[in-house]
């Protein structure tokens, strides 16, 4: 069996904590580990094999970083130029396997899910092995426990020839209104849909090119196009653009005469919106869940996460309050789905908060904006050891470094030397330069940026270990040669 972790969500519902470059499968929401991590470890168990990871080709830095802190392998990570739902993950991922001569069972879990009991979820995994050893297309079922309005919903009837315990679907449910919700679960015959899955290989694609043979074709064609290096398949940005955007639920599940259903009543939450991380966790006597420096006065079933600064909350009841460094929501418990819908409005305004935390992450370290003005920006930058950021050069901007902790090897034009602690250097507009650790702790600088234009879209790379120049730069660079 091998576990196909889809790793491609943008979690808006949890903004401000979760952004579109940091979204909320790498966060730590609800233990020591992140989201991604854990489910990784959920599945270090005899007879699963290394995972198929898909994901945003631009977090493949954070997961392969998520990974070695794990110490974990992958059969694969796939890297999607941009998301085109489930069908197309998962399609490229079997056909990349079946290419291979394998054609092993493909559980496919979405990277950003809570289980709570690791033993239940192993009963209803051996249930529905059997399953789909026998050609049935599994989806994990969640026993309909309240009237949630968040999720989908499938209808479950009984089947003929199916092991005992699994049940044939009979219909997929939209997200429905309150009072359908509650219908739905005092009935006793539906399941939230999980959007986890057991199926053969082959069997997903057989189904696939009969029921959406659009998205079969590109993907296929995709594959072929793309990109190998290591263990990384880079898949091919135009082809991948015609795929049809669907999923494994409306390309293949809702139009197969083989789905069926397990029941999985293992603590499952798709941690989809702020009012589901209050569920999971514990709550102290007055049903407040508090994360941070946080002071309560008279508060109830209130969520506040914290961020480094103080927040107090005095007399509110059912409140989410997430504090980050550039951003503050408040918002009633019953509306956090709503949270989506703001999160649009801020994208059509053109706002940087949808995308990147004041902190940013990056394959060598990570850059924490400080402050800034008109003409300078202030940063804190930390490189890990043995890192190094590309060779680089801005035209509309100077930058002085001043070295905080560690040591810096500093190269600018024809020179390059060393920076300890409490030493600074001014790299002047227009010269190539680059920042490097060369020891073994942390290195930490505060840069100060000056000039006409700050944008992080001023740079040219000449040189990066992690493929990142660009056509200008090699260019420019064989200028500099002549």
């Amino acid at each position: 069996m091998i576990p196909v972790i889809l790793s491609g969500g943008s979690g808006s519902r949890l903004w401000p904590l979760s952004r579109k470059q940091f979204p909320k499968q790498f966060l730590a929401l609800t233990g020591e580990h992140t989201l991604f991590q854990q489910t990784l470890e959920r599945l270090t168990f005899e007879g699963m094999q290394a995972p198929v990871v898909v994901c945003n080709k631009e977090h493949r830095f954070i997961v392969q970083e998520q990974l070695d802190a794990l110490k974990l392998a992958t059969q694969a990570v796939l890297l999607e130029p941009f998301g085109r739902n489930t069908a197309p993950a998962v399609a490229i991922a079997a056909m990349k396997l079946v290419n291979e001569g394998r054609d092993e069972l493909l559980l496919v879990l979405p990277a950003d899910h809570v289980l709570e009991d690791q033993k239940a979820f192993q009963r209803a995994l051996a249930l529905a092995t059997i399953a789909a050893e026998r050609g049935e297309m599994v989806l994990f079922g969640v026993p309909a426990s309240k009237p949630e309005t968040g999720y989908g919903y499938i209808k479950a009837s009984s089947g003929q020839g199916l092991p005992e315990g699994v049940i044939r679907v009979a219909q997929f449910v939209e997200k429905p209104d309150g009072q359908r919700a509650a219908e739905f679960v005092a009935s006793g015959d539906y399941f939230w849909n999980s959007g986890m899955f057991l199926f053969r290989a082959s069997r997903f694609l057989e189904e696939l090119k009969k029921h959406d043979a659009d998205i079969y074709d590109t993907c296929l064609l995709a594959l072929e196009r793309s990109k190998h290096e290591g263990d990384n398949v880079e898949i091919d940005e135009a082809t991948f653009a015609c795929c049809p955007d669907n999923s494994i639920d409306y390309a293949v599940m809702e139009k197969t005469e083989r789905a069926c259903v397990v029941p999985l009543d293992a603590g499952w939450s798709d941690v989809g919106c702020w009012s589901s991380i209050w569920d999971v966790h514990e709550k102290d006597r007055d049903g407040n869940v508090v994360k941070g420096d946080v002071v309560l006065q008279d508060a109830h079933n209130c969520l506040i996460h914290g961020n480094g600064k103080l927040v107090s909350v005095i007399g509110l009841e059912d409140v989410v309050v997430v504090e980050t460094k550039d951003a503050t929501m408040i918002a009633h418990k019953d509306r956090v789905q709503d949270v989506k819908q703001l999160v649009n409005t801020l994208k059509s305004q053109g706002r940087s908060e949808t995308e990147n935390h004041c902190e940013v992450y990056r394959p060598w370290g990570s850059y924490d904006s400080v402050d800034m003005g008109g003409r300078f920006q202030v940063k804190h930058i930390t490189v890990k050891p043995g890192a190094q950021l590309s060779l680089q050069m801005h035209h509309h901007r100077a930058e002085h470094w001043i070295v905080v902790s560690g040591t810096a090897q500093v190269t600018c034009d024809d020179k390059v030397f060393l920076l300890t602690e409490n030493q600074s250097t001014y790299i002047p507009i227009a010269s190539v330069h680059r920042l490097a650790n060369p020891g073994k702790i942390p290195l930490e600088i505060i840069e100060v940026q000056s000039g006409s234009y700050l944008g992080e879209d001023d740079i040219e790379r000449f040189e990066d270990v992690y493929g990142r120049t660009g056509e200008q730069a090699e260019v420019h660079i064989k200028t500099i040669a002549q």
